[in-house]
């Protein structure tokens, strides 16, 4: 008897130490992902009946220049005469490769009578708080994952993806494929200047693809 009472007391007391045993964490999700945040830019032109003027139409064009419009922005437009003004807007948007999408966010104070509010929003994907070494990597007896898992892979998909908006929802299925936009991708990684510049780093000058390198 005495010795079945030894036995469930041992017993008792490893279900306690394995009751507090810190469980290892498991599985491959990343413990850092990039966070997408977005800025709305605010341009308010003189449209009278929807039409933008010469003067109005360089000073757009100014405002895009100083943004430096690049893929990834997103341009509506907003007001009373947004629809007879799209033509004008989206002829100058063109220079940059860009469209105007429908569908205007929401922005602080009224829109003019005779003015077209110009919206570019622009999103940005980082990474916070990496690295982050705040635990040592050993020992680590319990196979936890690092604080650090995720920034460099995650790191460097932020700072190359194009449209940051693609971390948040991925693209509309528009079924078959498209070979021209298939090429100008191409075209784009080889002949366009590198995007995810660190501000403070000069880009990549465009390469003159019809030049070729001497090979004697």
């Amino acid at each position: 008897m005495r010795s079945k009472l030894s036995l469930l007391a041992v017993a008792a007391a490893l279900a306690g130490c394995q009751h507090g045993v810190d469980v290892p964490q498991r599985g491959l999700a990343a413990v850092n992902v990039p966070t997408v945040s977005r800025s709305d830019y605010v341009f308010d032109v003189a449209a009278p009946y929807g039409a933008l003027g010469p003067a109005e139409a360089a000073r757009l064009d100014n405002w895009f220049r100083s943004l430096d419009l690049r893929y990834g922005d997103m341009i509506y437009l907003d007001g009373p005469h947004a629809a007879s003004a799209r033509s004008d807007v989206a002829r100058l948007a063109g220079r940059y490769g860009m469209l105007v999408s429908s569908g205007a966010p929401m922005t602080t104070g009224q829109v003019g009578p005779d003015t077209v509010r110009v919206i570019v929003s622009r999103s940005r994907a980082e990474m916070a708080g990496c690295p982050n070494w705040g635990v040592p990597a050993q020992p680590n007896y319990d196979n936890r994952t690092m604080p650090n898992y995720g920034c460099s892979v995650n790191g460097n998909l932020a700072a190359m993806v194009a449209n940051p908006q693609d971390l948040v929802h991925g693209r509309d299925d528009v079924g078959g494929s498209d070979s021209v936009a298939a090429a100008k991708a191409i075209d784009m990684y080889r002949n366009w200047p590198l995007t995810g510049i660190v501000d403070g780093q000069q880009k990549r000058p465009l390469k003159d693809v019809s030049t070729k390198k001497d090979e004697n």
